[in-house]
């Protein structure tokens, strides 16, 4: 019977990927439509894209797929054929990553999950059969000049506070499931004006729409591909750009550019800095914004605190860690603490 997960450690796998000599592209893609039997599915996609030497995260529901992976750049007709077989992904839109080092991923992960976008709808009348009209990268900028359009950014906060659109409305909660019914609520009184959402690679926003409109509202559009997509339109077609900064990904890079601005700040310092990391403490690996100079000052950790502990041997480390659940930890500028990271790593 041919293995359906990986058995190699992590650490002898991120090894392996950085020997590789073969060039990765970085890749994401969903697609809403039903599956019958979501493990079967899944089974016969991890063993299809396992000859590939395709990495990464995909998530399978009865509701659709989401995922975002990498493979050698040579397999990329073969994976887009094999997609491509499947009746419903026929013509589906690949979204190629802006920014990459090819080393966004060192493991191929297929899960089954109850959604492929934790949304918290209980509402059985609700359906993406009817969800907001498209807007490319073109017709999203001449909407954006209009005064009577409203752009709501369906993203994390962290996602937002490195790059976002001119104008976009931040929904402030870290969670989509929150999200959701608080668009509702801020938006009461725009239900007669153009509605644009947006997130990342397209999954959240087009849920997002159908939402809205399940919830009354008239003119809602949803950004196609996202982020990502937007930003190869408007380099294709040489247009100017209406998202500033950086957009934030959910795997090894925690971002690509999209334009040199950067809008954020070092966590530590308050110095202008937009580069995500992980507090290098393994008892802590908070999310957070650290520049190049508060990186070297503290052995990139989050505190001094966890850089002390950073510098103790490892078995000690070890011992401090047992039983302590860190939680997944981001910091959340907006709310003034720490809080879980509580979110899927959805597009």
């Amino acid at each position: 019977m041919a293995v359906l997960h990986n058995r190699v450690s992590q650490a002898e796998l991120k090894k392996l990927l950085h020997q590789e000599t073969t060039p990765r592209t970085t890749i994401s893609f969903y697609q809403y439509f039903t599956i019958g039997d979501p493990q079967q599915f899944r089974d016969e996609m991890y063993k299809a894209l396992n000859a590939l030497k395709v990495f990464g995260r995909i998530y399978i529901a009865q509701e659709g797929i989401n995922a975002q992976i990498s493979l050698p750049a040579d397999n990329f007709d073969a994976l887009k054929a094999y997609l491509y077989s499947i009746d419903a992904l026929n013509g589906l839109r690949l979204n190629i990553a802006v920014d990459d080092d090819g080393k966004s991923f060192w493991v191929l992960k297929i899960k089954v999950r109850d959604k492929i976008v934790a949304d918290g709808i209980t509402d059985p009348s609700f359906s993406m059969e009817n969800k907001g009209r498209y807007v490319n990268a073109e017709q999203m900028n001449e909407l954006l000049k209009d005064d009577n359009t409203v752009v709501i950014d369906m993203r994390n906060h962290y996602e937002y506070e490195v790059g976002h659109f001119e104008k976009a409305i931040e929904i402030p909660s870290d969670t989509f499931r929150e999200q959701l019914p608080m668009a509702v609520e801020m938006m009461q009184d725009k239900k007669e004006q153009n509605i644009i959402m947006y997130c990342t690679g397209g999954i959240r926003c087009e849920k997002a729409s159908a939402y809205m409109l399940h919830n009354g509202f008239k003119n809602v559009f949803h950004l196609e591909g996202g982020i990502i997509n937007y930003a190869k339109q408007t380099k294709a077609n040489e247009l100017p750009s209406k998202f500033i900064g950086k957009n934030f990904v959910f795997d090894d890079r925690l971002g690509e550019r999209i334009t040199e601005d950067i809008i954020a700040k070092c966590h530590q310092c308050g110095k202008p800095a937009d580069t995500h990391t992980n507090c290098k403490n393994d008892g802590c690996h908070l999310l957070f914004i650290q520049c190049e100079d508060c990186a070297a000052q503290y052995d990139g950790c989050c505190s001094e605190t966890c850089q002390t502990t950073y510098n103790l041997p490892a078995e000690v480390q070890k011992e401090l860690r047992k039983g302590v659940d860190k939680g997944m930890m981001v910091f959340n500028k907006s709310k003034k603490r720490l809080r879980p990271r509580l979110g899927d790593k959805d597009q």
